[in-house]
């Protein structure tokens, strides 16, 4: 139809990060959350809409402490182990995210069968959490960063799969569900 606007949901909070970097001069480090929604079919893990939480480190690339795939790493090991108040493994694999290159995604060592294999991590022993990488220099580009001068790493994951993780939550369903009876137990 003429003059109809089709209009998209936000399905990541990286439009934040972008706002960011047009604003702002490196070196800095910035969290993201917010709510974000997915076309999904619903059931105990997933949902049409979560919460979800990303991370921005940017510096210089002559900066003493350069921000590297290392920073990255060590810096989601140290904050998952803190989460969970438990050494937790972090394992990555290569993954394509278009505005990061390289690209990971990142597992952990499954926190209710400490990697032994259950049905939540489907007898795996890990779970994926999420995505990550080093921004891709047509993201400086395009915020008018000189991508010669600047690096960084970008990462995201579900806040609701930590809760439902850390407090063995079954059904990410019922944070949407408005039963008193549920929340109460916090």
């Amino acid at each position: 139809m003429k003059g109809h606007e089709t209009l998209l949901l936000r399905t990541h909070t990286s439009p934040v990060q972008i706002r960011y970097m047009e604003a702002h001069e490196p070196p800095f480090r910035i969290i993201a959350p917010g709510r974000v929604y997915r076309y999904e079919a619903t059931d105990a893990s997933h949902d049409m809409e979560f919460w979800q939480l990303e991370g921005l480190m940017l510096d210089r690339r002559d900066a003493k402490d350069s921000v590297t795939m290392a920073t990255l790493v060590a810096i989601l090991e140290t904050f998952f182990a803190r989460f969970f108040r438990k050494p937790i493994a972090l394992r990555v694999r290569p993954s394509f995210f278009p505005f990061v290159e390289p690209g990971i995604e990142y597992d952990l060592t499954c926190v209710m069968c400490n990697g032994k294999g259950c049905a939540v991590c489907k007898q795996s022993g890990w779970l994926e959490m999420g995505g990550a990488g080093m921004v891709h220099p047509n993201v400086f580009d395009a915020v008018k960063y000189n991508p010669k001068d600047v690096q960084g790493f970008a990462f995201g994951f579900g806040i609701d799969r930590l809760a439902m993780l850390k407090y063995r939550i079954p059904d990410i369903r019922l944070f949407r569900y408005g039963d008193v009876r549920f929340l109460k137990q916090f």
